[in-house]
């Protein structure tokens, strides 16, 4: 698997990452220095605690990954999820952490592929 099938698989923007980073093997890096951060677990598990602040601030984080690194899908749902956040929690808070974690589990399935695939 190649890095631009990576972003494709993921639903990201691999062009618009590549004009911003400029290199192929600065990006490489990136992405998949993005599966040590642990956001989306803090996420998950202030959400369960019930700590709004904590989750807001680990959705946020998420999204400005995201953003840096091109992945659209997930910084879709982590900027929905954000902004639910925003001020305390909403309603569709819990729903919309389901679509954060179904776009986190697909993204990071893609870049452990593409590990693999790479021998990293």
């Amino acid at each position: 698997m190649t890095l631009q099938e990576c972003y494709q698989a993921m639903g990201a923007d691999y062009e618009d990452v590549l004009s911003r980073l400029r290199s192929e093997r600065l990006v490489q890096k990136f992405v998949l220095k993005f599966l040590d951060d642990g956001s989306f677990d803090l996420l998950c598990r202030s959400m369960a605690e019930g700590q709004d602040e904590e989750a807001f601030r680990a959705s946020h984080t998420i999204k400005g990954m995201c953003q840096n690194l091109g992945f659209t899908k997930l910084g879709q749902s982590s900027h929905e999820l954000t902004e639910a956040l925003r001020g305390g929690r909403s309603p569709e808070a819990d729903q919309l952490l389901e679509r954060v974690r179904a776009d986190y589990e697909q993204t990071a399935g893609t870049i452990r592929a593409f590990r693999q695939s790479i021998g990293a």
